[in-house]
């Protein structure tokens, strides 16, 4: 007795001689009058005058708990993910140096609409899919909840439409960008989605005419995670593509500034790089980043005409403007594919108004344009998107507009053409693996794809929530899939071998473009820029 005493007593004064900048963490539990205990609520902990926000999920008790050590002593707003409800109590939490365990209250919402994400709106719309097709592409600008709550009839709606065809594909409600060459935008299709919209919208009066239907909860192993946010310093900054680096630092592509962003998610802090403007009068913002074997990183510079390299050893810019004969309003690259330039000096990039390829000599830096589409059946639109090199610098690119998988000879410069078994399936961004097989997503087609480059042969899974969309795929070393995109505010994590999913929810509207894995960690960490919300996002999943 005298021993467990002696312990006893050891133990609490070590306890109060604990240093007063590491918390061991915050608990608690969550409750409702409907449901009592409830499972899968998104609780987000962020600490007053910090630009990180740490998120768990409560269990099938309706438990949660914050990693140990990942709180610092303080105050700490609290806010809640579950939809139908909102936080009643307590909206803080003072932390010390001991545990602390809260009883959080929730209520109905009183404003259930404020809550869906694009997928759930999608789900709740009545129409067809052709009727619903032309949604997608709003989705890169803004939510459909600012369609729905809208009350403008189909004449309203017609100059709205045929003005917003004219943005910049680089433009957020933070930053509205115009085209410097306006686009050719033909009336039947525009007034046949305006009329379709002033059916799903509040011009017939104040409520919807369609019940609003959403999406369960997370449960089981989707509620084994944790989510960090980083708050970068401006509204206006729009993380599109990111990346690691061997220091943990993450490096980011910002769609419309003209800055390359470097965060440390150690401590928060942000710092930009500026790109000298090749246009100051185009839009701004940059979109692919990717690494050459150097371990520089090279960007497309979107409306800006070119690609630019960033020195990582001397943090400088090298910039290729495209070349006065291939140059004017419209031009526009938002691919750069440096991975193997090194074998023979060039950089893959594209024309998004030709339809074409671009390649770049870096020695010369001059662009050599090629149409890999001249001989295919005339009619359809064509768009060079996300690409990928082998060890021999041939390409392999998405052709976002129609259904294909493209490849490019670096050698003789033949493309070769292989249709997606999903007819307008879209293929958006792709990776290629050490294996020989091109990971790609089917944007339109919701799907995920896989290419053997040597076998020459396609497979396909469904993503398992509907109206998904998904942008971006990754495969981490465990042969794991990993997606995300702008509709459904959840990251996907699928398992091509077994096709078990899971889906994680993310706290809060989030519209994900390229995606990345960090294989480096155990488990795997997922990384993605909330291209809307000026944040960065880390995933860990806890199994």
């Amino acid at each position: 007795m005298k021993s467990v005493l002696l312990v006893a007593a050891a133990l609490a004064f070590a306890l109060s001689r604990a240093p007063a900048g590491h918390a061991q963490t915050l608990t608690g539990s969550v409750n409702s009058a409907e449901e009592g205990a409830m499972a899968g609520v998104l609780v987000s902990a962020q600490q007053a005058g910090s630009p990180i926000t740490v998120t768990v999920v409560s269990d099938e008790h309706g438990r949660f708990h914050f990693p140990d050590g990942r709180l610092s002593p303080g105050h700490y707003a609290l806010r809640i993910r579950a939809v139908g409800y909102d936080l009643d109590g307590p909206q803080a939490v003072e932390l010390g140096a001991a545990t602390a365990d809260v009883a959080m209250k929730l209520r109905k919402t009183k404003d259930l609409a404020a809550q869906l994400s694009n997928t759930e709106w999608l789900m709740s719309m009545p129409g067809t899919a052709e009727d619903k097709r032309p949604l997608i592409e709003c989705m890169s600008c803004h939510t459909f909840e600012r369609i729905v709550r809208s009350s403008y009839d189909a004449d309203a709606f017609f100059p709205v439409l045929k003005r917003m065809a004219q943005y910049a594909n680089n433009t957020t409600q933070a930053r509205v960008q115009m085209r410097r060459a306006e686009r050719e935008v033909h009336d039947a299709p525009v007034r046949r989605l305006a009329a379709y919209l002033a059916t799903v919208n509040l011009s017939r009066g104040p409520t919807w005419s369609y019940p609003l239907q959403t999406l369960p909860r997370p449960q089981g192993r989707a509620t084994r995670v944790v989510i960090t946010e980083y708050d970068l310093p401006r509204q206006t900054i729009a993380p599109h593509d990111v990346r690691t680096d061997a220091q943990g630092h993450v490096w980011y592509s910002n769609f419309v500034e003209n800055f390359l962003g470097e965060l440390d998610p150690k401590t928060g802090r942000n710092t930009d790089y500026p790109i000298p403007l090749l246009k100051p009068d185009a839009p701004t913002g940059t979109l692919d980043l990717e690494a050459d074997s150097d371990g520089n990183l090279w960007l497309a510079l979107m409306f800006q005409a070119g690609v630019a390299r960033f020195d990582m050893a001397t943090k400088t810019f090298q910039l290729f403007p495209v070349q006065a004969a291939l140059n004017n309003d419209a031009t526009q690259q938002s691919m750069a594919m440096p991975r193997s330039w090194r074998v023979d000096g060039k950089v893959w990039s594209n024309e998004v108004a030709k339809q074409s390829i671009m390649r770049l000599d870096v020695k010369t830096g001059q662009y050599e344009l090629i149409d890999p589409f001249k001989l295919l059946p005339k009619g359809h639109q064509h768009s060079p998107y996300g690409m990928a090199a082998d060890a021999q610098n041939n390409l392999y690119f998405m052709d976002f507009a129609d259904e294909n998988v493209g490849r490019i000879d670096a050698k003789t410069g033949v493309a070769t053409i292989y249709p997606t078994p999903t007819p307008k399936s879209r293929p958006r961004r792709t990776m290629l693996d050490d294996r020989g097989r091109l990971w790609f997503t089917e944007f339109a087609a919701n799907k995920l794809a896989e290419f053997d480059i040597k076998a020459e042969s396609f497979r396909e899974w469904d993503v398992p929530t509907p109206h998904t969309y998904p942008y971006d795929v990754f495969m981490d070393k465990n042969g794991e899939l990993w997606s995300g995109g702008m509709a459904s505010d959840r990251v996907l994590r699928f398992d091509p071998q077994s096709g078990h999913s899971i889906e994680y929810l993310l706290p809060r509207p989030t519209n994900i473009r390229r995606v990345f894995v960090d294989n480096s960690t155990d488990p795997v960490t997922f990384w993605a820029g909330n291209n809307h919300g000026a944040e960065i996002l880390r995933l860990e999943p806890l199994d």
